[in-house]
């Protein structure tokens, strides 16, 4: 699934927009993506002039788009939109930093109702480099 196909399913747009490529998917189950870094994008510049450094605020906000892939991609949640509620159990062990590429992977957790759990674990050439259990919140989108 590329970027314009995501679109489709999240909100997200540029210059907020993170996910280039879905690489694996299985429907209410996991979901895998893929987030090439350069030096072109700002918000690389921005957080650390000169070193090319993500922020890892904007990890959880990658791995936070990648659950919504997951989740708005369940016929349960379609063309509704899901809302970041929590963040837990962030750990970051090593930089990233442009000219990595991001692969993050999402697991459905408990879902109940409207809302949910997902573990999240981002790694770079297979290495760890951090995880986190987000709480989503879904809501139907405006206009539905």
């Amino acid at each position: 699934m590329d970027g314009a196909t995501v679109q489709q399913l999240i909100p997200n747009r540029f210059p907020i927009f993170y996910v280039d490529e879905v690489t694996a998917l299985v429907p209410d189950q996991t979901v895998t993506v893929q987030k090439y870094l350069t030096h072109a994008e700002d918000h690389l510049n921005g957080y650390q002039p000169g070193v090319g450094r993500l922020a890892n605020s904007l990890m959880i906000e990658m791995m936070a788009q990648a659950a919504s892939v997951l989740i708005l991609h369940s016929p349960v949640f379609a063309n509704k939109t899901a809302y970041l509620a929590a963040i837990n159990d962030a750990t970051f062990t090593q930089p990233v930093t442009a000219g990595h590429a991001l692969t993050i992977t999402v697991t459905m957790g408990k879902v109940r109702a409207n809302m949910g759990t997902v573990s999240c674990a981002a790694s770079v050439a297979g290495a760890p480099v951090g995880q986190a259990t987000l709480h989503f919140v879904v809501q139907a989108s405006d206009g539905a």
